[in-house]
């Protein structure tokens, strides 16, 4: 069940998921159920749900977890942006790199770089860690 905070122009969904490649489809039922309710829909949906799934992803496959430790999803909305976070225990900040044309992946931060208005790193709100974050721009 998400925490909402509508106390403010901004309004917030988190929820924890465990580290298991399930997580990653999960996530994304959650955001698109999360942006129906807030009526965010069309292309900002559609982007949204790349990027939180490359994110997931990343944190699934590079960062590697003490057992018991889940991955954060926030999600929110404030001066006409929505931020999507995920958040793992691993504190190795992400950097893009390039991938030759063989590589069958490694394209997903650029891919990130590309589709976000902005896109960063910062320390984990509650707990180790980082929460890996894309913003878009709202219509």
């Amino acid at each position: 069940m998400p925490e909402t905070t509508p106390n403010s122009p901004a309004t917030e969904a988190t929820w924890q998921l465990p580290h298991t490649p399930r997580s990653a489809p999960h996530a994304r039922e959650l955001l698109r159920t999360q942006l129906t309710d807030w009526k965010i829909d069309g292309e900002v949906a559609e982007t949204a749900e790349l990027l939180l799934s490359e994110l997931v992803t990343n944190s699934l496959r590079h960062a590697s977890t003490p057992p018991g430790r889940e991955i954060g999803l926030r999600f929110a909305t404030y001066d006409g942006r929505l931020r999507v976070e995920v958040a793992d225990a691993n504190n190795g900040r992400p950097t893009p790199r390039q991938a030759s044309p063989e590589d069958e992946g490694g394209r997903g931060l650029t891919l990130v770089q590309a589709l976000a208005e902005r896109w960063g790193c910062c320390p984990r709100r509650h707990g180790i860690g980082k929460a890996t974050w894309v913003e878009l721009a709202l219509p």
